[in-house]
């Protein structure tokens, strides 16, 4: 009898143990993930930055910030997580306005950022050299205004630039050119002005690494791809134009000089004549 109360009180001992293993794993495995603080730092202060009219992003709020990931599961519209963390923020097409802040660099394990056609403004803020994981920006299709930031060459895993359609000035750094992965660039229909860096337009056997579209509509920008620039002076026309008008004035200006010389002479030889007539002595 006593043998079999032992026996059962050790089992149900390990009976107990076993279902506190369970529960701690369970709880282990189900317990809501907490957000990454840089995340949630990232995502506040570009909220903050954004203006968003049409109210498309309801859901952008401080205690979803708090937690927008659930492993691969995303709480926020225009995100998509990976482990926990925001991997990729998709806003296009959204009318949202105000400018990017520089604190969106806090989402240091963010790949793709796509915040093109809205009417967002201000600069491109270099401290997004701090995406490291970058491989793909699009800011197409905004008001951005200022230089490239040549920071972005520290983004060494980009393959996509695509700034098309802004107010962007200055000239396209140098340094781009050593971004080795770089398969798609745009930078057409801005104002950009200089010479386009050759190591973005050298060619790579008979085609350039990026054609003249790329480049396009920058009036002051120049070099290959792009045609060579025309004249910026004055057509053959003008010219013909502009002689025969300067010959045609200076014509007048030597006939009424003449005229006029012709009349101070002719006084001149009158004024003679009437000197002489009153030196005659009458007969």
């Amino acid at each position: 009898m006593g043998g079999g109360c032992v026996r059962r009180s050790r089992s149900s001992s390990s009976r107990s143990s076993s279902c506190r293993v369970f529960l701690v794993v369970v709880t282990l495995l189900f317990r809501p993930s907490q957000s990454d603080p840089s995340d949630e730092a990232c995502l506040t202060h570009l909220s903050q930055s954004l203006q968003d009219p049409n109210h498309s992003l309801q859901n952008w709020t401080k205690s979803t910030f708090a937690n927008p990931c659930s492993g691969f599961t995303s709480y926020l519209q225009g995100a998509t997580c990976n482990n926990g963390r925001i991997y990729k923020l998709s806003l296009t097409n959204l009318s949202l306005r105000g400018s990017i802040t520089p604190f969106l660099a806090n989402c240091t394990n963010l790949q793709s950022l796509d915040l093109s056609s809205n009417f967002i403004a201000g600069p491109i803020p270099p401290e997004l050299q701090s995406l490291v994981n970058l491989a793909v920006l699009n800011l197409s299709s905004n008001r951005l205004s200022g230089p490239i930031p040549p920071q972005l060459t520290l983004c060494a895993y980009l393959n996509v630039i695509d700034l098309h359609q802004n107010l962007l000035t200055g000239t396209i750094p140098q340094q781009l050119g050593l971004l080795v992965r770089l398969s798609a660039f745009d930078v057409s229909n801005n104002k950009l002005s200089g010479p386009i860096p050759s190591s973005l337009g050298n060619r790579s056997g008979s085609l350039p690494r990026f054609n003249a579209t790329s480049f396009a509509g920058n009036k002051d920008l120049y070099g290959y791809p792009l045609p060579p620039m025309k004249a910026k002076g004055l057509s053959v026309l003008a010219i013909v134009g502009i002689g025969l008008g300067s010959g045609l004035a200076s014509l007048v200006l030597s006939f009424t000089g003449v005229c006029i010389w012709l009349k101070i002479t002719e006084r001149k030889m009158a004024l003679e004549e009437g000197k002489i007539t009153q030196l005659m002595p009458d007969y």
